[in-house]
């Protein structure tokens, strides 16, 4: 079971001022409202998270329109926003080594993810009927897993596949090291059990061994 707070979680900010302007109150309530679903997960109400501010519950959905719409917009803030697009030109580089590129990506990725707020509530969203795991590992699997997948392929000269579609075997190899460097964050920011100093270097690790056991 999930832990309501976790050592690392970050210092909270000062409840939002009553005359604020409706763009910044808007602002306040979806930043409020991600760390409120980090630290209790998607249970939390919507009630609880307005008293939390200092504002009416109705004035929230002033700005948000139903909790749903309330998560759609963290999920936004929170995830969409943190995806670079360049690493999709940086994967598909073929005049680098698939290992300097996947080193670099991850910990670049690593860099944007490894966040309290990001690795909770992407947890707690696979616990509940809120879609956000969900949609994300589906973005992450047409534009990280597949693509790794044929860039080893021609990592290996292995002409005979070049055209076939990627297999679930290969698919579960890259997942394999996508879910080896991200459980570092799940210690982290859900256990709150001790992770490596050096993640640069871990990550080095994991991606060496991983190609070393592929090609």
């Amino acid at each position: 079971m999930l832990q309501k707070t976790a050592r690392s979680a970050p210092a909270r900010k000062p409840p939002a001022r009553k005359n604020m302007k409706s763009a910044d109150r808007e602002k306040a309530i979806l930043e409020e409202a991600i760390r409120f679903f980090a630290e209790h997960g998607f249970e939390g109400q919507t009630r609880e998270l307005a008293k939390r501010i200092g504002i009416t519950h109705s004035a929230i959905y002033r700005h948000f329109p139903s909790k749903e719409a309330l998560i759609e917009r963290v999920y936004e803030h929170v995830y969409l926003s943190r995806w670079n697009p360049q690493w999709e030109d940086l994967i598909a580089d073929r005049s680098r080594p698939l290992q300097d590129r996947l080193i670099q990506f991850y910990c670049e990725y690593a860099d944007r993810i490894f966040d309290y707020d990001w690795v909770r509530i992407f947890v707690f969203s696979g616990l509940r009927s809120y879609d956000i795991t969900g949609r994300y590992l589906t973005i992450i699997r047409k534009k990280l897993i597949v693509p790794v997948c044929r860039e080893l392929r021609k990592e290996m000269k292995s002409a005979a596949a070049a055209g076939s579609r990627v297999t679930e075997r290969e698919q579960e190899a890259v997942w394999g090291l996508h879910g080896e460097i991200f459980y570092i964050a799940i210690r982290k920011f859900v256990y709150g059990t001790p992770v490596p100093s050096n993640l640069d270097q871990t990550i080095i690790d994991h991606v060496t061994r991983f190609m070393k056991g592929t090609i």
